[in-house]
């Protein structure tokens, strides 16, 4: 079996467009949240956001390039350059048909799908653009990374809604592990903050109303929390085998252990009320990298900032670490940069290989008022340096609308 390695990182995110920019930002304990100004919210709950501000897709690609792909799929090839380019790899040299693109998206275009419709209303159906399926199409980020790269390996875009990153990728990591591929581009992307997705949400009593303190709304693990708080963003990571990376003189910032994945099999929206996917998924990431629950320094927290979303997973931790639940560090990056959707598990990957790297832990911020039923060291407030114990395992948590649950187990890179 090939040992995986991390090799190059990319994000945009409401904290920032590098990585660098984001874990200053995320240590600092910064929010992104702000009001909506993209578009008229007089009529919403719901007025706040995790808005990526001043993206330039034009500047970034061609305007032709640009306008022919959906903001999603911006934000995720953007990122994924930035992975390629942090990663050093040489495409040139490589056997491309072992290169593999495992990026996913849980709406995909919905803003092209919103503007096309309207065209089709108010000009007919000769006026929709051809472009509108390619655009509007989740799979279409891997698509583009691919093409980008000239990538032959499998090009997948998993939906497995919130979990989309660890989702992408645990499954790249089986690849490599077994020795099929050499390198995988994986992670997720969601550009779904529009009129429609906002008021979805926020019929469903899902969204945070806390319109007047946009940088308290998002409130994981707090008593006070009314909901969670949308945004927007991509992540992507480069996987490779430590001996293709050796190969190239590459050096990994971490390792990628373990991975689990379960089904609620409960509700379409709601998480298990007890954490029973949560926990099996866990169980299972720890088990695959041959953890116990004495080994893991930090948990990075799904923690959305929901009631029975908190509770469940406080309970599934719980009852999987037994005591050790109350000596392990839970952060929970959604406090800052609100809920990236598709996007959250691959950029809530990246803050972890951070954490591991620096030995520092990011905060929950606005916990102000703990409830009862989430009573774990959820490090609030300031972000928390190890000291003279480095951080050697972390695990980090996802769970996604239908009962999807993707947990994935790293390890700092220290030869």
């Amino acid at each position: 079996m090939e040992r995986v390695v991390i090799t190059g990182m990319g994000v945009i995110s409401p904290l920032g467009h590098t990585v660098e920019e984001y874990w200053r930002k995320l240590v600092r304990g910064e929010s992104g949240v702000t009001r909506i100004d993209t578009f008229d919210v007089s009529r919403h709950k719901t007025k706040i956001a995790g808005l990526v501000r001043n993206f330039d897709g034009e500047g970034l690609f061609s305007r032709k390039e640009a306008r022919r792909m959906d903001r999603f799929c911006q934000f995720a090839l953007a990122a994924a350059e930035q992975a390629r380019e942090d990663s050093g790899i040489d495409l040139g040299a490589m056997d491309r048909e072992r290169l593999g693109v495992f990026v996913g998206s849980g709406v995909g275009g919905l803003q092209t799908l919103v503007d096309q419709d309207g065209i089709l209303r108010e000009r007919g159906p000769e006026r929709v653009s051809p472009l509108l399926v390619p655009m509007m199409i989740s799979n279409m980020a891997a698509a583009m990374i691919s093409m980008k790269w000239g990538a032959k390996g499998p090009s997948l875009s998993p939906v497995t809604a919130c979990s989309i990153g660890n989702t992408s990728i645990g499954e790249a990591y089986r690849l490599i592990r077994a020795g099929a591929l050499d390198a995988v581009a994986a992670g997720g992307a969601e550009a779904a903050v529009t009129e429609i997705a906002l008021a979805g949400f926020g019929n469903a009593a899902a969204l945070s109303t806390r319109n007047e303190e946009p940088q308290r709304a998002s409130r994981p693990f707090d008593a006070g929390r009314d909901g969670f708080v949308m945004a927007e963003g991509a992540g992507v990571l480069l996987l490779e085998s430590l001996t293709h990376a050796r190969r190239r003189g590459a050096r990994p910032y971490a390792e990628v252990i373990g991975y689990g994945a379960s089904s609620d099999a409960y509700h379409m929206v709601a998480t298990h009320p007890e954490g029973a996917g949560a926990y099996q998924a866990m169980k299972q990431a720890l088990g695959e990298a041959g953890l116990s629950p004495q080994d893991v320094d930090v948990i990075s927290a799904h923690a959305t900032g929901t009631e029975i979303g908190d509770r469940s997973e406080t309970m599934a931790i719980k009852k999987l670490f037994g005591k050790e639940a109350y000596r392990i560090p839970v952060t929970a990056n959604k406090s800052m940069t609100g809920h990236l959707l598709g996007a959250s598990s691959a950029v809530e990957a990246i803050a972890l290989v951070k954490t591991l790297q620096d030995s520092l832990i990011p905060p929950t911020i606005n916990l102000e008022n703990e409830d009862p039923e989430c009573d774990l060291d959820y490090v609030p407030g300031k972000a928390r340096d190890s000291g003279d114990h480095p951080l050697r395992f972390g695990i980090s948590n996802s769970f996604g609308f239908g009962g999807h649950n993707a947990v994935i187990a790293l390890k700092a890179f220290r030869e």
